[in-house]
């Protein structure tokens, strides 16, 4: 009997929660909310508009991680080219008018691990028709 009372007990909360979709509806709104603080992580109304806001600000933030790390690529080269009496326009334009096909990325890696690959790619631009 005491196996019975546990089964009426689950019954009971299975029937306050509301649906099954409800529930776990709102456990993945509190998931997400997991850690903010105050109201917001426990109060549902509230938890799901600080829910979708934290996904705004995640959204917008992948795009700016992206932008970021271009503007870090781009200094990193120029910094590169300058120590070669280059400009990072002059350099650029080198690389568009030799049809070498590195994106800022691959030279920001090539300057700070492969400097000697690096110059090779200036040296190689000039001698390239």
């Amino acid at each position: 009997d005491k196996y019975c009372a546990l089964d009426r007990i689950h019954v009971i909360k299975m029937v306050r929660a509301g649906p099954p979709n409800r529930a776990t509806r709102r456990a993945k709104v509190f998931a997400i909310t997991k850690g903010f603080r105050g109201k917001r992580k426990n109060c549902y109304s509230i938890a799901i508009r600080a829910a979708h806001k934290a996904m705004q600000y995640s959204y917008i933030g992948r795009k700016l991680k992206k932008r970021d790390m271009r503007v870090l690529w781009i200094q990193r080269v120029n910094f590169a080219v300058q120590e070669h009496n280059l400009t990072y326009a002059r350099f650029i334009r080198n690389l568009v008018m030799y049809k070498i096909q590195l994106n800022r990325k691959v030279m920001s890696e090539l300057a700070i691990y492969e400097p000697r690959t690096f110059q090779a790619t200036k040296n190689n631009m000039h001698t390239t028709v």
